[in-house]
């Protein structure tokens, strides 16, 4: 049966004896800070990894995974542009829409984001009618002049479901007393909540046929996309681009959202190199215990290389011991790690109850919820990392059991 000398001796050697329970706790101690170390490195990651999901899919419940737009105003030919869209195979829906900047008056006035939609074709690109608190996207009729509002919005503008706003948009309109903006009046039929301010505090919807006549427009300023998979937003989007020809543009949500993910991206690699280092703190007592474990075992080693062991079989040893450890570590730490990234969210909730403390007050924060999405790449990540300072921190200790002289080491026993 093959049986390495090195890991028949690494292996025995972690069977701690009566004279050497010290360097057995030495080495509990150091699986216990490895397991730590990782589980609040994968707890962070996943956590992290929440907010991220979050995010995006709250941005993208408002925004359009692509847009094609005009370079010289509305959209010229909507129909070929939504037909060569809906042929792509990725393209799993498209909706055109109206876009402009607005000031609307109510109790109190506020600049906002108008988008005139298709109630019909809005909800294949967004799910904003999966937010609506009051109301319905089906009451922007064409020609009712109705309005919703985000609900941010309709506490700033001091008005509800029932009232009337104003809304000046930038487009003039010729008169005896020179340019004024184009007013209309509308009536509030509804709210929504997305849990993201840009959009609860500064979006308006309105019916695409009262947008274009408001903005004196001959159709729609662009066309919305709902993809198949996000991240094949930019390959789709220059493949439209060619099939459309030079007078259309079309923009990703990751090049209108670009700074917001970059800097998540970036505070999540930061805090990986920084939580890095608290593995590599806890890889510090494995160095300590293998140090302690070759003065120990000093007799050992000389018997050993008297009977012919050579400097790398020693060497081979006491780095088995040293994984070892740092193996034992990895597993508990990836398992209660994985275990406790699952359950966070109950484990949160259930303190928030029962010692009645809020983390995430809704007042203050987007979301009001603790996150955590489990991600394997970020595990795997996490468990080799750990293994590297782990094979790392053997090297010394094991080298200098390999320097070991038999006759000195020999002398006193």
């Amino acid at each position: 049966m093959f049986r390495p000398l090195e890991l028949f001796i690494g292996l025995r050697y972690t069977r701690a004896k009566r004279r050497n329970q010290f360097i057995s706790f030495i080495s509990t101690v150091s699986i216990v800070c490895i397991a730590i170390s990782v589980i609040a490195l994968i707890t962070v990651m996943s956590v992290m990894n929440g907010f991220d999901y979050q995010m995006r899919s709250r941005i993208l419940g408002a925004v359009s995974q692509a847009t094609i737009t005009s370079v010289d105003g509305p959209i010229r030919d909507v129909p070929r542009a939504l037909q060569v869209a809906q042929a792509n195979p990725h393209v799993l829906g498209a909706a055109p829409f109206v876009e402009s900047e607005a000031m609307l008056i109510g109790q109190r006035s506020a600049g906002v984001r108008v988008r005139g939609i298709d109630p019909a074709q809005e909800p294949k690109v967004v799910d904003i009618g999966q937010h609506m608190i009051e109301g319905s996207l089906a009451d922007l009729r064409p020609g009712d002049w109705n309005i919703v509002l985000g609900r941010d919005l309709a506490m700033q503008l001091g008005v509800g479901v029932g009232d009337r706003v104003t809304m000046a948009v930038q487009e003039l309109r010729a008169t005896p007393m020179g340019g004024i903006p184009r007013m209309r009046s509308f009536h509030v039929t509804g709210t929504f909540q997305l849990g993201m301010e840009q959009f609860d505090s500064g979006l308006a919807l309105v019916n695409m046929r009262d947008a274009e006549k408001l903005n004196d427009l001959n159709g729609p300023t662009g066309i919305r996309l709902r993809l198949d998979d996000l991240f094949s937003a930019r390959p789709v989007a220059r493949e439209l681009a060619d099939q459309l020809g030079q007078y259309y543009g079309v923009r990703t949500w990751m090049d209108e959202n670009a700074n917001l993910f970059h800097a998540l991206s970036m505070e999540k690699l930061v805090m990986f190199i920084i939580l890095s280092l608290i593995v590599l703190v806890a890889v510090i007592n494995l160095i300590s215990m293998l140090m302690m474990l070759v003065t120990d075992k000093q007799a050992d080693i000389a018997i050993l290389r008297t009977l012919g062991a050579t400097p790398r079989s020693i060497m081979g040893t006491f780095m088995v011991q040293g994984l070892l450890v740092g193996f034992v570590g990895i597993g508990f730490g990836v398992g209660f790690g994985a275990l406790l990234s699952w359950k966070l969210p109950g484990i949160i909730k259930w303190i928030e109850h029962t010692f009645h403390v809020t983390f995430l007050s809704p007042d203050v924060y987007y979301i009001s919820e603790v996150p955590s999405r489990l991600d394997w790449q970020d595990v795997g990540w996490t468990a080799l990392l750990t293994f590297v300072f782990a094979l790392l921190a053997t090297l010394y200790p094991a080298w200098r059991a390999s320097r070991t002289q038999p006759a000195q080491a020999l002398r006193y026993e």
